[in-house]
């Protein structure tokens, strides 16, 4: 993989002279303190500006005046007006517009559409601070108030929403982001890079326009210019044998490839070796009309996108939106980890502004005693959009750094108890883990490095992270180091010694872990391992814990109604659950979060892992509202509340022998009062028990109801950036 110029290395601009703010200016007022007389960028976040490396504007905040630029803030303005967004005057530079670190829809609506009634990056958890499509919105109220100014949007909202997608929220493929805010530029991913460079080519004069060709930024253009070779993305792919047990993103030899008869299924298809200088290349993804009107070419564009994901390997792609094209360059090289420390090590009080006084912020209470050790993600799940945000190379801090910020911690944060909640990330343990070789990590197209199984050339050696947990709660004053980020256990099982560390050391008497599902049609639509590595990583957890004389308890998530779940999948999972002793509290519906793998299903009904063709693999969507609701109440089985609907359910499934109240039964045939209609000829009771208590060891869970805007399990708030 080319190696890119250190973010640092940059000749500051001449604003350096001001140094360091003690937080970033939220007001004129602060401005004037600071002796400026104007910002020289200006970032407008969806999300209570915490100065802290969780949250995207302050990470982009400190960079940018680690380059020599003056940054404000302005945080959840009143996008009714343009007055709160005139509040530090025009910059010199840009704007930069971010919805915050949630998807302002994920954020908003639930995964049943209906409006959340808090939002954890506000003070007090208010809701309704920020607008529905906040990017858009921004810049609508930007463009009023400053209509030459450059735009440039970024986050979680821009990055994911940077190609025509569906978006679950109005039933619809919805155009990229671009021209419906009329940005001058979007940069995807996690944006240092790209930012940075974009500042000093402003300030040496450049004009926006010009800027062009940044890897990891998007923009619009009228035609493909000279000089670049344009290849139809329908002619990437080429039909091959039937083979349905390999990976559909395995990159097979170029050979020919005989029919074996005229009525084939073509399940699996090879790559076509295009030869041209991938630098010059561009690939025309279907146009935003076709995709609108044709879900198996939004199928067929998504699984291009994520063909074209590896900055090793990617080439630029492009779709036409009317009669200009939307302009993809490929993602940005992954920071170095002397970057990453750069980055983690910038002058963060670890606070929110002052102007919010004592107001409690949930997302800040929830991540200010943790540490974010890495970013990017290469498990490939399809439900999951880190991949296209953060990318599926792993991105590391060096172990100096991570433990300086928890001496740090230790030091200022205020209500420290000597207690680290979180030592992670995007995963837990995906720590220095990477290809064996670089030239083939450059040249794979493959999504996942552990899906179907491990790749034999991934490195999965645990050994710095298990000597990163021993320094850490070696230090002085740190009474324990939790991890609390979800865990892959399927890599884990790799390293007996890892997972007795974890088990031993690093578990609060808790530890969730995200099956997903029992079932394999429903996993292989996930790309998520088996059952097995559940029962190994059990098996290992329950030892080390009696080892260590500790009554400890596994939690797992589960996703209902993901693309490729049936019904019967659904009861499976059930019956799973209680022979298991698993009661689940609260539960996830699958939520389409724009660009992931399984939203292209959800909304095709094809299956993007393999070439998407209208004869291709048509995928089960539980997509009705009742469908939903009932997959929903499979894994609330114990919910006498959802008795009624489980009981039609299993009659029309033909399984009522699971009716009744016995151990053996899934729901009981009586129903108690006050909790839902009894169903014809059985006599209500005046029980207000739930049925018979389940064994001593059942666990009653509280599994988060919500995800982040990539589609992941979040503590509240969570740590995706913006």
């Amino acid at each position: 993989m080319q190696a890119a110029p250190n973010i640092f290395s940059h000749r500051k601009h001449w604003a350096k002279r001001f140094g360091t703010a003690p937080v970033l200016p939220m007001s004129r007022g602060e401005m004037e303190a600071l002796g400026w007389d104007s910002c020289d960028i200006i970032i407008v976040t969806g999300d209570a500006y915490v100065d802290h490396p969780s949250f995207g504007m302050a990470v982009i905040g400190r960079l940018l005046e680690a380059q020599g630029f003056r940054v404000g803030i302005i945080a959840q303005p009143d996008w009714t007006s343009p007055a709160d967004f005139m509040a530090l005057g025009a910059p010199n530079l840009f704007f930069g517009v971010t919805a915050g670190n949630m998807d302002s829809m994920v954020n908003r609506y639930t995964s049943d559409r209906r409006i959340r009634s808090d939002d954890a990056y506000t003070p007090h958890g208010a809701a309704g601070k920020r607008p529905d499509r906040a990017v858009i919105v921004y810049c609508q109220r930007l463009r009023e108030a400053f209509a030459d100014i450059p735009i440039i949007i970024g986050g979680i909202e821009a990055s994911l929403r940077r190609i025509a997608h569906y978006d679950y929220w109005s039933d619809k493929v919805r155009r990229s982001i671009l021209p419906d805010s009329r940005a001058d530029l979007l940069v995807f991913g996690n944006a240092e890079r790209q930012i940075a460079e974009i500042a000093h080519r402003l300030a040496r004069g450049e004009a926006i326009d010009t800027i062009t060709d940044l890897r990891g930024t998007a923009f619009m253009r009228k035609a493909t210019p000279e000089g670049w070779a344009e290849i139809d993305s329908t002619e990437v792919d080429t039909p091959g044998r039937i083979d349905p047990h390999r990976d559909p993103y395995a990159m097979e030899p170029d050979k020919p490839v005989q029919a074996t008869g005229p009525d084939e299924q073509v399940v699996r298809f090879q790559r076509r070796i295009v030869k041209s200088d991938p630098a010059t290349t561009v690939i025309r993804l279907p146009s935003f009309e076709q995709v609108s009107r044709d879900p198996v070419l939004y199928a067929h564009a998504s699984r291009l996108l994520h063909i074209e994901s590896n900055p090793g390997n990617a080439r630029a792609l492009t779709q036409r939106h009317g009669d200009r094209d939307v302009w993809l360059n490929p993602p940005p090289i992954p920071l170095t980890t002397p970057e990453m420390d750069g980055v983690f090590d910038l002058p963060y009080t670890r606070l929110p502004h002052p102007a919010y006084g004592g107001a409690r912020i949930p997302a800040y209470e929830m991540i200010r005693f943790s540490v974010n050790i890495m970013r990017g993600c290469f498990g490939g799940c399809t439900f999951c959009s880190i991949t296209e945000h953060e990318g599926r190379i792993i991105q590391s801090r060096s172990e100096g750094s991570i433990l300086r910020e928890i001496e740090t911690i230790r030091d200022t944060t205020p209500g420290f108890t000597g207690v680290i909640s979180d030592v992670g990330g995007p995963t837990a343990n995906m720590y220095r883990i990477a290809c064996k070789s670089p030239e083939i990590e450059a040249a794979c197209r493959k999504p996942s490095c552990v899906y179907p199984d491990i790749c034999s050339n991934l490195n999965t050696d645990h050994s710095p992270l298990i000597q990163l947990y021993r320094k850490a709660r070696a230090l002085p004053g740190i009474k324990k180091v939790l991890v609390a980020s979800g865990l892959r256990y399927d890599l884990a099982v790799e390293s007996p010694e890892y997972v007795k560390e974890l088990v031993q050391h690093h578990v609060g008497g808790y530890l969730k872990i995200a099956p997903e599902h029992s079932e394999t049609g429903p996993l292989s639509k996930m790309m998520k391992p088996g059952m097995g590595s559940y029962y190994r990583f059990k098996e290992m957890f329950e030892k080390y814990s009696k080892e260590a004389g500790k009554e400890q308890y596994l939690i797992p998530y589960f996703i209902a109604a993901h693309p490729g779940t049936t019904d019967e999948d659904m009861l499976q999972l059930a019956l799973w659950l209680k022979k298991n002793g698993f009661r689940l509290d609260q539960v996830q519906n699958f939520l389409p979060s724009p660009m992931a793998t399984a939203t292209a299903m959800y909304h095709s009904g094809k299956n993007p892992l393999g070439k998407v063709t209208h004869r291709s693999e048509d995928v089960t969507v539980p997509r009705g509202g009742r469908q939903r609701r009932l997959h929903k109440a499979f894994l609330r089985y114990h919910d006498a509340g959802n008795w009624p609907l489980l009981r039609e359910a299993l009659k029309r499934m033909g399984r009522a022998d699971l009716i009744g109240n016995g151990k053996h039964h899934l729901v009981p045939a009586w129903q108690p009062a006050g909790t839902g209609a009894a169903p014809e000829g059985v006599r209500r009771t005046g029980q207000g028990n739930t049925g018979k208590p389940m064994a001593k060891r059942t666990l009653h869970t509280g599994l988060t109801a919500k995800r982040d805007g990539a589609g992941k399990p979040v503590k509240s708030g969570g740590r995706r950036r913006g």
